[in-house]
């Protein structure tokens, strides 16, 4: 099932790519695997997923540990807190979820203190929901222009969790706009700022997030099915 489901996956994400007259091989499929066991992913690996989601530090410990990163990138999409954040460097490629210019500092100082520099996406609330992590879109542009003169940080891009709504027409406005923020910030000529991934678009519309120019798909539930238990955010 995983296999064919990530088949067509791949398939309408090329298809969304061709409509919008991007190149398919510039979005990579993020496979959210929060709450699935090492099994399961593994039938993903199987299946040609190279880029696993997770949401908590704990739980993604025990299948890396299990299954390793030889071949295959971790993502961490969920809210980071900052008791974990001592473990993301040995555990994750790239940290979608930088919701704050707080939570930015804290890696920062841990990262310096390693000397490593940590890829990382910064969480945009476009939809300025309480309920919502992320920075307000007002504040963006500062926020970016503060963390490039952080050495323990790389920003690669911008990421946003839409309202949730079974009508995938409905995020469109709010990827487009995540879009339009990111190009407004590239016209700053910060020095050393690429901005190069937009990751935004899930299970349900993840098509339309292709067409608005994301670059990072997370998709969990139309990959591997419904989850054992539900979470309160909606990350894939």
């Amino acid at each position: 099932m995983i296999a064919d489901n990530f088949k067509n996956i791949k398939q309408r994400i090329r298809l969304a790519a061709e409509r919008a007259g991007r190149n398919p091989n510039d979005i990579r499929l993020v496979a959210v695997s929060k709450e699935h066991s090492a099994t399961v992913v593994s039938e993903g690996i199987r299946a040609g997923s190279d880029i696993f989601g997770e949401n908590k530090v704990q739980d993604a410990k025990d299948k890396i540990k299990a299954l390793g990163h030889d071949g295959i990138e971790w993502h961490f999409i969920g809210h980071l807190q900052k008791n974990k954040i001592k473990f993301i460097f040995d555990l994750f490629d790239l940290v979608h979820s930088v919701d704050s210019l707080v939570l930015a500092e804290a890696i920062n100082e841990k990262a310096e203190d390693l000397g490593f520099c940590m890829p990382i996406l910064l969480q945009v609330n476009v939809s300025g929901e309480s309920s919502k992590f992320g920075v307000d879109p007002k504040n963006v542009t500062e926020v970016i222009r503060k963390i490039m003169s952080f050495k323990g940080l790389n920003v690669r891009g911008l990421m946003t969790i839409p309202p949730y709504d079974p009508n995938p027409e409905k995020s469109r406005p709010y990827y487009a706009c995540l879009r339009e923020l990111r190009d407004t910030c590239l016209k700053l000529d910060i020095p050393r700022l690429s901005l190069d991934e937009l990751s935004m678009g899930m299970s349900n519309d993840y098509e339309v997030a292709v067409e608005e120019g994301s670059t990072l798909v997370r998709v969990g539930t139309a990959l591997f099915g419904e989850r054992l238990l539900k979470s309160k955010d909606a990350t894939g």
